[in-house]
């Protein structure tokens, strides 16, 4: 009978030399559970909402998911690389007011404000990530106690400084016009009016998927997020990786924050409460695993699509808006299951 075995000194095949169908491809993308979560949410409220399909409607919901992408493509990293931050949506808020209470106070130029705030906002990351990779704590605990304290001064410098629970205008400071052209402008194309917050997040998403795909930082990324230890052993800086990351989570702070102030002119210091959870949210719709390791930041965009689909949808179908946080579940439930399940045939198909 003739031999079935491998050649000689052959135990195996390489499984990187093995070819892979386009379709299993698709199958292995994180985001593709989130792609069809889109597309299904963007049809119902197609057929609900008559005012949904509009060219007008087009520039509102981008800029409602603008506003939680921003911030979704940093927490999305940091959940690759295996941790979380709540401390994330109440960091906005003190970027904002470091900038309006520092330029008000101090009665300079709004760009000096923008500047201490940067170098504040930064260093709250690199504490968060320095606390965690010293104590050795669960970034739940680490990042739970910098919101609670981020939510106490905010509101008690705030109200110290300034006398109420808000901050000065700071509007007709000098600097301000040129701090909102390039934070809270907008353009008109094609009779749509686009904010420009939407290209801050267009350039963060390019941006974070280079880094994961391109770079040795994101192959670091992954490395942490799949294993610290294992990481660690084979050469993988994950202290620095972990850092890097929670001032990735800080950056992205910075420039939300300052969309914040420049938009309305004045930070009410109570805001940003309850919005780490909505950024998690788009990152674990967009095929963020819980557990680490697995993700992209192409799905905290099209998680954060979802989110501005779904809460300018309900309005546009002129439903009552206590819905949303049901529909937000909702989402995320499916989606989740259905990354679930789409990993699970990926796997069966090896």
């Amino acid at each position: 009978m003739s031999s079935t075995a491998p050649p000689s000194g052959i135990d195996h095949v390489d499984e990187r030399l093995l070819r892979t169908t386009p379709l299993k491809k698709l199958l292995a993308r994180p985001e593709l559970g989130s792609v069809v979560g889109a597309a299904a949410v963007f049809v119902f409220f197609a057929v609900f909402a008559d005012s949904f399909l509009r060219a007008s409607s087009l520039g509102t919901v981008l800029y409602a998911a603008s506003t939680i992408g921003i911030m979704a493509v940093p927490v999305a990293l940091l959940m690759i690389g295996g941790e979380f931050d709540l401390s994330a949506g109440v960091m906005v808020t003190s970027s904002a007011l470091v900038s309006s209470m520092f330029s008000y106070q101090m009665t300079a130029n709004v760009w000096v404000g923008v500047g201490v705030s940067l170098l504040v906002t930064l260093a709250i990351g690199v504490f968060n990530g320095v606390m965690l990779t010293r104590t050795k704590l669960p970034s739940f605990i680490i990042t739970l106690g910098t919101f609670l304290m981020l939510t106490g001064l905010n509101l008690g410098l705030t109200k110290l400084i300034s006398g109420t629970v808000s901050t000065k205008t700071i509007a007709d400071m000098e600097g301000f016009p040129s701090a909102r052209k390039l934070f809270a402008s907008q353009l008109t194309l094609g009779g749509v009016e686009f904010k420009v917050t939407i290209l801050w997040w267009f350039g963060l998403v390019a941006l974070a998927t280079w880094i994961l795909l391109r770079t040795r930082f994101g192959n670091w990324i992954f490395a942490v997020g799949g294993g610290a230890d294992a990481a660690r052993a084979v050469g993988v800086p994950v202290q620095r990786t972990k850092i890097g990351l929670y001032a990735g989570v800080a950056l992205c702070a910075w420039i939300s924050g300052q969309h914040l102030l420049f938009s309305f002119d004045v930070v009410q210091s109570g805001e940003g409460v309850g919005n780490e959870l909505i950024y998690i949210i788009a990152a674990v719709i967009g095929g963020c695993l819980i557990t680490g390791g697995y993700g992209s930041a192409i799905g905290s965009a099209v998680g954060a699509l979802i989110f501005g689909m779904t809460s300018k949808g309900i309005v546009y179908a002129e439903w009552n808006p206590d819905w949303f946080k049901f529909f937000l579940g909702a989402m995320l439930l499916l989606a989740t299951l259905l990354n679930a399940w789409i990993r699970k045939r990926v796997e069966a198909t090896k």
